[in-house]
This record gives C-alpha cells, sequence and structure tokens, in this order.
C-alpha cells in the first residue's frame, strides 16, 4: 500500500510580490528550494496563514539570496505582499517505508525569508 506524506515544508514564510501577469506557479529564492529539498516545477500546496486560502500550483526558482516568495497568475488574488504562508511538498511511498521517513521542514526567518 502506498501512501501520501509531506516530502518538504517550508513553514511561515513572508510573501514578497503577487504578480498576476504571469502564466501561473510560485517563484521561491533557490536557497529555501535547497534547504526544503524541493525542485523546479515541483507540485505544492499553499496555505495562507493571514486569510486561510488553501491552493496548489508548481515552482519556479528564484534568485538565490534574494528571499523572492511570489505568487504568480491566479494564484496571485489569493495573496498579498506581507502575507505569511506555508509551503508544502508531498510524495507517496510504502507505508512501512513511511514510517520512518522524516520530511525536510525548514524555518525561515519572517522579516527576511533567509534561513535561520
Amino acid at each position: 500500500m502506498f501512501i501520501e506524506i509531506v516530502k518538504s515544508k517550508i513553514h511561515r514564510v513572508m510573501v514578497t510580490e503577487a504578480n498576476l501577469n504571469y502564466i501561473g506557479s510560485i517563484t521561491i529564492d533557490e536557497d529555501l528550494l535547497d534547504a526544503a529539498n524541493m525542485i523546479p516545477y515541483e507540485k505544492v500546496a499553499i496555505v495562507n496563514n493571514n486569510n486561510g486560502e488553501r491552493f496548489e500550483t508548481y515552482i519556479i526558482k528564484g534568485e538565490r539570496g534574494s528571499g523572492v516568495v511570489c505568487l504568480n497568475g491566479a494564484a496571485a488574488r489569493k495573496v498579498q505582499p506581507g502575507d505569511i504562508i506555508i509551503i508544502m511538498s508531498f510524495a507517496f511511498m510504502d507505508f512501512d517505508e513511511a514510517k520512518s521517513f522524516k520530511p525536510a521542514i525548514i524555518f525561515p526567518d519572517t522579516a527576511t525569508n533567509k534561513l535561520i
């Protein structure tokens, strides 16, 4: 049996931009991606702590060290710059393997989006 579990999580990061005039996705600083074991085009679930919105999109790699977290396209309507969000990716794995799996979870500084 396979189950879906959290693979990676960026917990409480600040939205720096919202760009409605873009095809879609979330642009994330490459430093955050590396630390959270996430890759470009990976599907992610987003939770907005400020307004309760929950939605899915995919990742675009942002400039390393920039602190950028930008929602693009239609997702830009679900956030405001300054909102605090949680970004999660998931993986399917065997039930027994999942029992011992440890997700990559990071807690960036919410004022700068830099790793602490």
